[in-house]
């Protein structure tokens, strides 16, 4: 019988992994001592005694310790999903691609909630993490709004870039909510279908759930 497996794919698989559960023992052991002790009172070092690393290794993963905290890391669709996107894909409906392009987000959002929620706690109890916090949402937003010229100038659409950054975003958080209000099952893309057909109802009254198609 054929061999399908990628005999090279394996251990990259595993490096990515532990690569993750490094990086998540990080984010845990931040979160957990500043929540104990404080912003001020935490050090890089403190960090690393706690999971067992070096600092070196922990610059691997952040540029600093606020960072840490926060969970900061790169969050933007990928490099395929933009692609495709920007050349008026996949289905040539905008609000249908803006689906498409949550979907690229939601399934690389790699950050638990349980964490997002201590980030959140802590931003609200330490204000100095809150520009950082603003300067992450801003360049996600920003991100946005280039790959949303980049389609217009192809692709001519009514909408302001900016506005689309926001349904974006309205949908990332509100598909989130969503999962968790039913209990967390399966994975919060799955629950994306039923938030884009209220954004539907809203905005197209006579549209029946789930129908195809939209304004664009």
């Amino acid at each position: 019988m054929q061999n399908l497996v990628d005999p090279s794919a394996a251990p990259t698989g595993l490096r990515e992994r532990k690569k993750r559960e490094r990086r998540e023992a990080l984010i845990d052991a931040a979160q957990t001592l500043v929540l104990e002790r404080g912003l001020d009172t935490v050090t890089v070092d403190d960090i690393c005694a706690s999971v067992g690393v070096s600092t070196r290794t922990f610059f691997n993963y952040f540029a600093s310790k606020d960072d840490a905290v926060l969970g900061v890391e790169e969050f933007s669709p990928s490099a395929g999903a933009v692609q495709d996107f920007v050349a008026g894909g996949p289905t040539g409906d905008l609000l249908d691609d803006l689906q498409e392009l949550v979907a690229d987000l939601l399934a690389h959002q790699v950050m638990s909630l349980e964490r997002v929620h201590r980030a959140i706690k802590l931003v609200e109890r330490e204000h100095r993490l809150l520009a950082r916090h603003m300067w992450w949402i801003e360049n996600l937003r920003t991100g946005l709004i280039d790959v949303f010229d980049r389609r217009r100038a192809q692709h001519p659409f009514v909408p302001e870039p900016e506005l689309l950054a926001m349904v974006v975003m309205a949908l990332l958080r509100t598909t989130t909510l969503e999962w968790e209000r039913l209990g967390r099952t399966g994975e919060p893309v799955d629950h994306l279908g039923s938030v884009v057909d209220q954004l539907r109802a809203l905005v197209c009254p006579g549209r029946a759930p789930g129908e195809p198609g939209s304004p664009g």
